[in-house]
């Protein structure tokens, strides 16, 4: 019987077709540092930190993960951030990826915010103080605007057309900056009345 033939190598085209590997946390460690320095860095505006660490920088989530993810960490009990790193965490390391995610999220700024606090009662109602926080605030405020047209490009992908999505992120930010509704009611209603129409647009 003839040896078997050695085995050719896989072509290029078909090496050029397979999908790239996706980033992701090395270790736990890894995923611990990332999120302290994610926290480090999230002085009002923590929306936008988070979205250009996780997405655009490490991409362990896509532009429409993070979407989703966020979605559920607003509609969840707790700090929205806190819950979006138990979520990414637990993604990719199960329990003790959730539970080190947290960690690294809540280590360093609980420090910093005892001493700002200690700090604070003592030089708080010193005017450079005050105006200090108040041009932090509105840099936060457009950081955060900024995000959100960052993330409105995620709507061309959306099952729903935009002629019906604009119209409800619209409605979205009227009733949290000018109605001044709770946001369990409008995630509850208008989030509620978004996925009923999508599921139906993608039920066969």
């Amino acid at each position: 019987m003839p040896p078997p033939l050695p085995s050719s190598p896989p072509s290029a085209a078909a090496s050029d077709t397979a999908p790239p590997l996706r980033p992701r946390p090395a270790s736990l460690a890894d995923l611990f540092f990332s999120f302290t320095w994610l926290a480090l860095q999230g002085f009002g505006g923590v929306l936008a930190v988070v979205q250009r660490e996780l997405v655009e920088r490490k991409r362990w989530l896509t532009q429409e993960e993070f979407l989703e993810d966020w979605a559920v960490a607003q509609i969840m009990p707790g700090p929205n951030v806190a819950n979006l790193s138990l979520m990414v965490g637990g993604r990719y390391f199960g329990l003790k990826g959730a539970l080190t995610a947290l960690a690294g999220m809540l280590a360093a700024p609980l420090v910093i915010v005892l001493i700002l606090g200690v700090l604070y009662t003592q030089f708080g109602a010193h005017p450079q103080v005050t105006g200090a926080l108040r041009g932090m605030a509105a840099v936060s405020a457009g950081m955060i605007g900024a995000t959100g047209l960052k993330l409105a490009a995620a709507l061309n992908k959306h099952p729903l057309p935009l002629w019906l999505t604009v119209p409800m992120s619209v409605l979205g930010v009227l009733m949290v900056a000018i109605l001044h509704w709770p946001l369990f009611y409008i995630l509850l209603g208008l989030g509620g009345l978004g996925c009923m129409l999508t599921y139906r647009k993608l039920a066969p």
